[in-house]
């Protein structure tokens, strides 16, 4: 089993930037993908970025050069840097991982989940 537990959300200004964090226990941390998710309010749960073991990333394509997803395997922790924050951001953003060399990019993909922080952006 593994638990994340995901930090940094909150209410910010359009414009804004955040920085979330997924701190990860229970196994070998660096032995996992990991993955970002968001579910805005009456929409599905979507991609937003990954991480594999090496360090390669992946981004949802809307969201490439304003979001940027990093690791600190000595820190069991996971990070995604929002900047240039839109009201379209605003949604319930997840935290994900997978024992894979994988970079996976669906729902599916997944098998452990954190249980998610509020990001609110006003205009």
């Amino acid at each position: 089993q593994v638990q994340l537990v995901e930090s940094g959300g909150g209410l910010v200004q359009a414009g804004a930037s955040l920085r979330l964090s997924c701190a990860a226990s229970g196994r070998t941390f660096n032995n996992y993908a990991m993955g970002w998710f968001r579910q805005a309010p009456g929409k599905e749960r979507v991609f937003v970025a990954a991480i594999s073991r090496s360090g390669s990333t992946y981004y949802a394509d809307s969201l490439k050069g304003r979001f940027t997803i990093s690791r600190d395997n000595a820190k069991n922790t996971v990070y995604l840097q929002m900047n240039s924050l839109k009201p379209d951001d605003t949604a319930v953003y997840y935290c994900a991982a997978e024992y894979t060399m994988g970079l996976p990019r669906r729902n599916n993909d997944y098998h452990y989940w954190g249980q998610g922080t509020q990001v609110t952006v006003s205009s």
